[in-house]
């Protein structure tokens, strides 16, 4: 928890001198969430996020120094620079991707899930045991993706977990004004929607990771049983804006104020101390450990080179016969009746 909140503070000193570029979407004070959940898994589960995706792929124990490269377009990162802050994806982690719109990653995780399933009853897979996790805000619980896989994960009982993020915006909607009350409630619960396809629905403190972890625990031991899915509503808070482009102007400061008072860094600070886990000296030894890992990350994402033109168009178009993209960036092309040439990539 403390690596994430350590790592997306630095993003946001980085962003504000120019070495990041385009949207950034910090997760600092829900780290309760992806710490809770995803650090209960096993390497072989998979998981897919959102565009606030940094800290997903660092409890996925992607290393952070790929992060920041990746966050600084260099060829040293996750994608080799071509994701970027919104993208970040890695085979070997099972993280199958950031996604820049609300609700593309869910039918993904949706999808691993499937072939978990189909692995284990079709193929006779034992090893096939795993679980995919999707992670969404508040705001995705209103488009039809979510209820198209809610519904498909219930039907074939899929080994699939579905939490809810609800930090109470969507970008600059708060959540009571997009999605209507829960009937006999005045306030919009999502984890009632769970029941109503056939799955249990759970509410927690996202703000407190032990209770998240007990519920998560649930959750996965449930799928690996061969139960079903679960849908988990996490309240929980961003502490900035929307990115590190709004200047959070709609959210009031008392709203601030009464979730920072609850934020999971200090709760889980006074447990470990009170319960005697890890003494003063030891939780320093820690955050020093921490800071710097992200010191490390962030000089090796600077010195590391940028990509090679070309890069440009790979993984983007398919590579048709008599196509191909030289180390110069210019592309090459031969086609019938046409003379060989090349063009520069505009």
């Amino acid at each position: 928890m403390f690596l994430g909140r350590e790592f997306e503070e630095k993003c946001a000193e980085m962003y504000y001198r120019g070495k990041m570029f385009g949207f950034v979407h910090l997760y600092s004070g829900q780290e309760a969430v992806s710490t809770g959940v995803i650090r209960l898994l096993r390497a072989d589960d998979y998981i897919c996020s959102t565009y606030r995706d940094h800290v997903h792929a660092l409890s996925k124990n992607v290393p952070a120094r790929e992060i920041m490269a990746e966050l600084f377009g260099k060829k040293t990162g996750i994608c080799r620079g071509q994701g970027g802050s919104m993208h970040m994806f890695s085979k070997k982690h099972n993280l199958l991707g950031g996604y820049a719109f609300i609700g593309e990653g869910i039918p993904i995780g949706l999808g691993a899930a499937f072939q978990v399933r189909y692995r284990r009853e079709v193929l006779h897979d034992e090893s096939a045991d795993q679980v995919a996790v999707n992670f969404f805000g508040d705001g995705t619980c209103n488009v039809g993706q979510f209820y198209e896989c809610l519904n498909m994960a219930s039907l074939y009982k899929l080994p699939c977990i579905f939490v809810v993020e609800n930090n109470k915006w969507a970008i600059g909607m708060n959540h009571p004004r997009a999605t209507g009350p829960s009937y006999g409630d005045d306030d919009p619960f999502i984890y009632k929607k769970g029941p109503a396809f056939g799955m249990p629905g759970v509410l927690v403190d996202g703000m407190d990771v032990r209770k998240v972890r007990e519920v998560a625990q649930e959750a996965v031991a449930r799928a690996r049983r061969g139960e079903g899915p679960t849908l988990i509503e996490a309240e929980t808070y961003r502490f900035r804006g929307h990115s590190l482009a709004d200047p959070d102007e709609l959210r009031l400061k008392e709203e601030k104020e009464h979730y920072q008072a609850r934020d999971p860094l200090p709760q889980l600070k006074k447990y470990v101390l009170d319960t005697g886990i890890l003494s003063e000296q030891q939780l320093a030894e820690l955050e020093a450990s921490v800071r710097d890992e992200v010191e490390d990350a962030v000089k090796f994402a600077d010195e590391s080179p940028k990509p090679e033109k070309g890069q440009l168009l790979e993984n983007v178009f398919a590579d048709p016969k008599g196509f191909g993209i030289a180390p110069d960036g210019r592309y090459r092309y031969e086609l019938p009746g046409f003379s060989s040439g090349t063009a520069a990539v505009s």
